[in-house]
């Protein structure tokens, strides 16, 4: 689109903390975390501390033998370092890979099979605790982080090796590779260039620049995310002081912002479900946030009610992005006190004007409606380029330009975008399973989170977890299922049972099949009678239902 194309020259990821650093020497970064590479730098670095520290790691990458245009799969304990590595590796011309630590060890050597003998950097806990022996041979080299491993060599051998100029590569070429989700397979890599990243780089650097210079940004996003690539890059060229979470635990969350209060948090969905608590924290920990951001998965109207209300700012926004690893954002919308998520249902709002387009094309050859959604299709010169390997799945998802999201939904006369489902997570009769958890967040204090799935016999499941794990309230329950379409009774497992990506999006089609294989989650059932008279779906004691996750 002509907005994103104007004037753009890539991301450059790999000069990004010297540009950064230059313009604004006394600013921070703030981790609640050591750094594996780095552990004696501490959690409070200035900018150009940063700055040196990806041009150290990009020399000992260099000194490795990695040189431009190769490919370096970083596949590592989780940490802030992985990004650090990524734009390092962009330094000298490589194109970093980057794999979830959440992934398990197979799916770690396909990918890096499919990477085609690239330089792995891993760290010893890795290769001792998930991967397998193969990742050695599907690997040129591999090198390490921390620790030691037959086999591999630290990075900190190379420590102190001869400094390498900046390498700017074209803003066509490839400048990153992530992954897809998962949550229907194995993940797919999907390849982006500087010119893919600049350009959705803009749409999201518009609420970035509502916030007053200084203020600082929180980020808790999964360090191999695309998200990541524009959310760090935007906060830190417009001049803002940056907090980097690994931890969602709201106890070290609260201490960190009551000491460095954040003017705007950006965050998985279901980390702020879980942030919901840090409203009545006596510390005020969000009380000076004026904006929360989320893309990644829908976000539940409770939570963003909870969340505006615990700042003290005036006139508080909650800005949802829509959109996916291969596009970008696509659409946005805001809400306020006054006008909150439960004002529009699903809508996830209206394209960026001049930026990115949505369409939503007839399944049935009738206008696309609630009741008879069409397809969501889009249009964001953010677009991968292909997916590593796999460019005729690629080809699948494009029409003349159009690419697929793979979610249902309907446009309001008004333009607005209403999402209901995935297209594989629909279930026959009923309208929008999203929808109908809204409804049950809002109706149910306890739930911390809902998930509504096919049972084994076709029936709508909600899956339930409540917050400390108390038992469901069963008439509070049969209140809250009133009006909506007949479900059998809730299975109720432990949040950190259910599988998730490495954004914390729950793995739907394999929750669904731990079901339908007798898993019940450690929680178990919970035997609240559901008021629409169906029978309970709780199937025989199983597994406790925990699996990797994807990013």
């Amino acid at each position: 689109m002509f907005l994103q194309r104007i004037g753009n020259k890539g991301i450059r990821l790999g000069t990004l903390f010297d540009r950064a650093a230059a313009r604004h020497p006394g600013n921070m970064v703030i981790l609640d975390h050591d750094l594996d590479v780095a552990p004696e730098l501490g959690r409070r670095l200035a900018l150009p501390e940063v700055a040196e520290l990806v041009a150290e790691l990009a020399s000992r990458l260099w000194a490795a033998g990695v040189r431009t245009g190769e490919r370096i799969v970083v596949h590592k304990t989780d940490g802030f370092d992985i990004s650090l590595l990524a734009c390092a590796a962009a330094r000298i011309g490589a194109v970093p890979v980057l794999l979830s630590p959440k992934l398990d060890g197979a799916t770690v050597v396909e990918l890096v099979r499919r990477a085609q003998e690239p330089y792995l950097v891993t760290d010893e806990a890795k290769l001792t605790d998930s991967l397998p022996a193969e990742v050695f041979e599907a690997a040129r080299k591999v090198l390490l982080t921390s620790g030691t491993f037959e086999g591999a060599t630290p990075l900190a051998s190379y420590a102190g090796a001869v400094r390498v100029d900046p390498i700017t590569m074209p803003p066509d070429h490839p400048t990153l590779i992530t992954h897809t989700s998962g949550t229907t397979g194995t993940p797919k890599l999907a390849v982006h260039t500087g010119h893919t990243f600049q350009a959705r780089y803009r749409p999201q650097a518009t609420v970035v620049s509502a916030v007053r210079s200084r203020e600082p940004v929180a980020i808790h996003v999964s360090f191999v995310h695309s998200r990541m690539f524009t959310a760090m890059p935007i906060a830190i060229l417009q001049g803002h002081p940056l907090i980097i979470l690994k931890d969602d635990e709201p106890e070290s969350v609260a201490t960190l912002f009551s000491q460095v209060p954040p003017g705007l948090i950006e965050a998985h969905p279901n980390t702020f479900l879980r942030w919901e608590v840090l409203a009545k924290d006596p510390r005020g920990p969000l009380s000076n946030v004026k904006y929360f951001s989320s893309t990644f998965d829908a976000i539940h109207p409770r939570t963003v009610h909870t969340l505006l209300g615990a700042s003290r700012r005036r006139l508080p926004l909650f800005a949802q992005a829509y959109g996916q690893s291969e596009v970008g954002p696509i659409a946005a919308r805001t809400y306020s006190r006054k006008r909150g998520a439960e004002a529009d249902g699903r809508c996830v709002g209206s394209p960026f004007h001049g930026m990115t387009n949505v369409r939503v094309v007839s399944r049935d050859g009738r206008p696309p409606t609630k009741s008879s959604p069409g397809f969501i299709e889009v249009r964001s010169d953010g677009r991968i380029v292909t997916y590593l390997g796999e460019h005729q799945r690629w080809e699948k998802q494009v029409n003349d330009g159009w690419w697929r999201m793979g979610d249902v939904g309907y446009r309001t006369k008004w333009g607005c975008l209403h999402l209901l489902d995935r297209e594989v997570d629909e279930i026959p009769g009923v309208e929008s399973t999203l929808e109908i958890e809204d409804k049950l967040f809002a109706r149910v204090e306890d739930l911390i989170e809902v998930i509504i799935i096919p049972g084994p016999d076709g029936r709508p499941v909600p899956v339930v977890s409540t917050r400390d794990d108390k038992p469901l309230d069963e008439r509070v329950w049969r209140d809250a299922v009133v009006g909506l379409p007949p479900m059998a009774d809730p299975v109720r497992w432990k949040l950190e049972d259910l599988p998730q990506t490495a954004t914390t999006k729950i793995k739907r089609l394999e929750l669904a099949r731990l079901l339908a294989s007798g898993s019940d989650g450690t929680a178990g059932s919970n035997g609240a009678s559901a008021s629409n008279g169906t029978a309970s779906a709780n199937g025989a004691a199983g597994s406790n239902g925990s699996a990797g996750g994807l990013s």
